[in-house]
């Protein structure tokens, strides 16, 4: 991982041709080039905001920085992608493409694939941490399966 502040614009779009950079998710983009997670966040109430926006829903602020996620969140939903994008590929097993829903924030999504264990084990709810896989010769998001939390055995709240 390196400072997404040492990422060009060039090497942003370079490293995503065809895919719309604007103003509002460069940013974000920057951060993956980089392997990091970013998401706007709202300077002013603490909203994280995904998709990207120039403004907070929530309070109305223009003060939106991008911040890093922890990474951790669980399954909130999945399908399974039976077809390549590319015509000329051979897909071996599905790809599952997942809504997790981050911890940092409840209605929190990002969407991403979930690697790291077989297709029927994946269950809604089912605690994922990031990961980073290379894909066309570039490492993008993913999740794997997390171990479930520990219990509190201190006693304490």
């Amino acid at each position: 991982m390196s400072d997404p502040a040492s990422v060009t614009d060039e090497e942003v779009f370079a490293a995503f041709p065809g895919v719309l950079i604007d103003r509002d998710n460069v940013e974000h983009y920057r951060g993956l080039v980089a392997g990091r997670l970013l998401i706007n966040r709202c300077s002013a109430c603490g909203h994280w905001i995904y998709p990207h926006r120039p403004m907070c829903p929530k309070c109305l602020s223009w003060d939106v920085r991008p911040t890093e996620v922890s990474g951790q969140g669980h399954v909130f939903m999945f399908t399974l992608i039976h077809q390549e994008r590319d015509p000329n590929g051979l897909l071996n097993r599905p790809i599952v493409a997942a809504a997790v829903e981050l911890t940092e924030q409840a209605g929190l999504r990002y969407l991403a694939p979930v690697v790291g264990c077989e297709v029927d084990q994946i269950r809604l709810e089912m605690p994922v941490r990031l990961t980073w896989i290379e894909q066309g010769g570039r490492m993008r998001p993913a999740f794997e399966p997390a171990p479930p939390p520990k219990p509190n055995t201190t006693g304490e709240a």
